[in-house]
């Protein structure tokens, strides 16, 4: 039963990143990060911090495995630290959307308690 369900997580965590992956639409390519999270893994507090192209007009939202939304920032500071007191253990998923509701950004992070 444990092989079964660690297979969907892996098949969900798969498709939601798949679904989620920044591309340039022009040429259909992986563009570099806008965002970096860090630490990697985090414990108490996930930074994200833009490497370039700060909009304040940014949403960050925050997925858990099963693809819950669990935060969402509006008006996304050029550099923000989430307490994970509130945060279970487990893979999490992050989109950057423009004011339009375009995802531009999208990744992972890792909580280890």
């Amino acid at each position: 039963m444990k092989k079964i369900v660690y297979i969907l997580i892996l098949l969900i965590g798969i498709n939601f990143t798949s679904f989620a992956q920044t591309k340039n639409p022009a040429q259909g390519e992986p563009i570099a990060k806008l965002i970096k999270p860090y630490p990697i893994p985090a414990t108490t507090a996930i930074n994200f911090e833009f490497l370039y192209g700060y909009d304040k007009t940014f949403t960050l939202q925050l997925y858990n495995f099963m693809g819950k939304n669990v935060y969402e920032i509006t008006k996304m500071p050029p550099r923000l630290t989430i307490s994970l007191e509130d945060f279970y253990r487990g893979m999490y998923f992050y989109q950057l959307r423009d004011k339009d509701g375009k995802i531009i950004d999208s990744g992972k992070f890792q909580i280890v308690k």
